[in-house]
């Protein structure tokens, strides 16, 4: 027989709650049990619920209930006997989740070959007119991705030119082939390693900043009013970010390029006591013209790459927070990845040239 006040502020006092829980949760054989609740001064849902559990979700047989009790017990008696529907699996679920990626995919690429129409439109229009060009808009872009990335970009090249002339090294030296180490790092950094750390390091660092800016302005609707005041997106906005980032790209190469050869050359003195005069002398017959020349084509390539998307991305982010941060994410990730496609394409087609 159950007496007093059960009710949540009665119940949630120190202990009484967890007291309660652990009676009812000792008793055998609860269906058998003889049930008197009408000796309860008071009962909310808490209290009626706690009952419930204690019967499996069923009233016991010998139950004894106050008239005012039955309202409550029937209501919660009615929600347990209400079946959720179950959620059906496709067999087609895959192929509708594949051919719904191919159509996203084909849909985003129409409208990535729309914006690079659009870009050829306004250099032609800058070319045509450049005095009435967004001069300023270019400058501030080369400024914030080129000028602001110089030391992050130094950094990592000393570190990555210090950590592969260290490991080449290592295996050279078993070799005899002390010399060849020159060949190795000027190979790896000015043809591959320069172009794809700095776009890499570009892409995390200036896309995002650039999908994040015109985000915002969705949000802000700074986009509708600039269209609103007769202003193009692609002349004011997206070309300004386009030829700075080509302009920027290569220059960064070159700085990148250096600071990671200059970290090869304080490593292979450590390691291999080869002078710096040694290594400067030795590089340019180890590494052919051309593949400078290739390194700079792969870096105005991937800054044009990266500023495309990260304007295609961020037009098209929608006017909530959760879209801008998913638009950002997905803006780094897909730049990164073209950039490494662009750079296996260079490496198929330039494969017998600078060797």
């Amino acid at each position: 027989m159950a007496s007093g006040v059960w009710q949540v502020h009665a119940l949630s006092r120190r202990g009484t709650l967890k007291e309660i829980t652990g009676k009812l949760a000792t008793l055998q054989d609860k269906g058998a049990c003889k049930w008197d609740l009408s000796g309860i001064e008071s009962l909310d849902h808490i209290g009626a619920q706690m009952f419930w559990n204690a019967w499996n979700k069923r009233r016991p047989a010998r139950l004894t209930l106050d008239p005012r009790q039955e309202e409550l017990f029937g209501r919660i008696e009615k929600a347990s006997a209400i079946q959720l529907p179950r959620h059906r699996v496709s067999p087609l679920r895959y192929i509708i989740v594949l051919g719904s990626g191919i159509l996203n995919f084909f849909e985003h690429l129409r409208g990535f070959v729309g914006l690079i129409g659009v870009v050829i439109q306004d250099l032609g229009r800058f070319l045509r007119r450049p005095q009435t060009g967004p001069w300023r808009e270019i400058s501030a872009n080369i400024y914030h991705a080129g000028f602001q990335a110089l030391g992050i970009t130094a950094l990592v090249g000393f570190l990555i030119g210090i950590v592969l002339s260290y490991l080449s090294s290592q295996q050279l030296r078993t070799f005899g082939g002390d010399s060849y180490l020159v060949n190795i790092l000027g190979m790896s950094v000015i043809r591959e390693l320069g172009p794809l750390l700095a776009a890499i390091l570009v892409a995390g660092r200036s896309g995002s900043s650039i999908t994040a800016q015109l985000g915002v302005m969705r949000v802000t609707e700074e986009l509708d009013a600039m269209l609103v005041m007769g202003i193009s997106h692609g002349y004011r906005l997206i070309m300004p970010k386009v030829i700075a980032l080509a302009i920027s790209m290569p220059l960064l190469v070159v700085w990148t390029d250096a600071m990671a050869l200059i970290g090869g050359m304080v490593s292979a003195k450590i390691e291999l006591n080869l002078s710096f005069r040694y290594f400067l002398q030795k590089l340019p017959d180890a590494v052919p013209v051309v593949n400078y020349t290739i390194g700079l084509l792969k870096g105005m390539t991937f800054g044009i790459l990266i500023a495309l998307i990260s304007c295609h991305y961020g037009l098209r982010i929608k006017a909530n927070t959760e879209s801008l941060g998913r638009g950002t994410t997905t803006s780094v990730v897909t730049a990164i990845t073209v950039v490494i496609l662009a750079d296996a394409v260079y490496a198929i087609i330039f494969s017998g040239v600078g060797f």
